[in-house]
């Protein structure tokens, strides 16, 4: 599914990934942990094309993104990554219904195909009384769902989670922890998730530790 091949980074004289390789299987749920510095939140912007390695090598659901202009890397990750964030980052005027349906309009999906797969996405979520309430209006554990099935819309091959939990309570982190499961046994959801929290490492198939721009172990 995601194959890194010595990934290097520096900003300016400091280095922050120095060779990294990894290997994500489809349908994998894998947590990356490690202390502040360690280069955890540049490794999964490189994986999501959001940031381009000095050296080495990436390669996405089969294919290699190093040579893609930035245009085409930009349809790309529409179409085959999703992210979620520790801050759910909805957009304030659009309802929960529209927020899920923006990257699929991004994409060039039909409206009347975009909107029957957010409802659908809505109802996995347990939010479709929720539907045409704004962000102001939902609560914490309700926008990081509605994030989570907005980086679910275009199908994408994996989904990228920095520290989607730090932002919630103790029953919300958990209450999202069981969704990232249930999605991964409902439809196969690959989930590479950069995390502080170690009870949610533990809850993975395997769980990676960076230090200094390195994986150790």
């Amino acid at each position: 599914m995601i194959t890194l091949q010595d990934i290097t980074k520096s900003f300016g004289s400091l280095q922050v990934l120095r060779g990294i390789s990894l290997h994500v299987e489809r349908g994998e749920v894998v947590s990356i942990i490690g202390p502040s510095g360690a280069g955890k939140t540049t490794l999964l912007q490189i994986m999501g094309t959001l940031d381009r390695p000095d050296g080495g090598s990436v390669v996405i659901d089969g294919i290699s993104v190093d040579c893609m202009k930035e245009k085409e890397l930009s349809a790309f990750r529409n179409r085959h990554i999703g992210f979620v964030f520790q801050f759910h980052q909805l957009l304030p005027e659009f309802t929960a219904l529209e927020n899920i349906m923006i990257p699929a309009f991004i994409a060039g999906g039909e409206r009347a195909q975009v909107e029957q797969r957010a409802k659908e996405l809505l109802r996995f979520m347990g939010l479709s009384d929720r539907a045409s309430h704004r962000p102001n209006e939902l609560s914490g554990g309700e926008k990081q769902r509605v994030a989570v099935a907005r980086a679910l819309v275009n199908r994408p091959a994996v989904v990228l989670a920095d520290e989607p939990s730090g932002s919630l309570d103790t029953h919300n982190k958990e209450e999202l922890y069981r969704l990232f499961f249930d999605l991964r046994q409902q439809f196969g959801q690959t989930f590479v998730i950069v995390t502080h929290d170690e009870g949610l490492a533990r809850l993975t198939d395997r769980t990676i530790h960076m230090v200094d721009g390195v994986i150790q172990g």
